[in-house]
């Protein structure tokens, strides 16, 4: 199993609309940078776990845990010319872009960015690092530890 955190603007998609969605589970779309797709097409696996990430907001942080369900397939909103998310060179026989079904495990008390920057034992941790704005990024396993065990407990 891997671990992961996912960024999505709650004004976009908030943790409260994925615990309101069928089956509190909805289809990851929308990511357009290809390493976030890549971590998603080539690495996610149904189990695998992600901290639900509220981000560009006025209070960026951890609302909640979710997990993998469905592996990649083709994002539909690549093809939808009057999406936000279209792509005029992708086709069906050669996609560009790639999503995954996540569900909701349990939305947590919220832990802010400023409160995972105070320990040092997350110091190494992907989305604290300057200039990081990938949606998607690997967590440490040592890291979704910590964060399950004394941050969220």
């Amino acid at each position: 199993m891997r671990y992961w955190l996912m960024k999505s603007e709650p004004t976009e998609f908030s943790v409260d609309d994925l615990a309101a969605a069928p089956a509190k589970t909805t289809a990851w779309f929308g990511v357009r940078n290809y390493q976030a797709r890549n971590f998603m097409r080539d690495q996610m696996r149904v189990g695998d776990k992600a901290f639900f990430y509220h981000s560009n907001c006025e209070k960026p942080g951890i609302a909640g845990i979710a997990e993998v369900c469905k592996l990649a397939y083709p994002d539909a909103t690549q093809y939808d010319r009057g999406s936000k998310y279209y792509d005029q060179k992708a086709t069906a026989q050669n996609p560009r872009w790639f999503n995954v079904d996540v569900r909701l495990v349990r939305k947590t008390h919220f832990v802010s960015i400023k409160k995972l920057r105070s320990y040092r034992d997350l110091a190494n941790m992907r989305v604290l690092q300057k200039g990081n704005r990938l949606s998607i990024t690997p967590v440490d396993p040592r890291e979704w530890e910590f964060i399950t065990r004394v941050l969220l407990k």
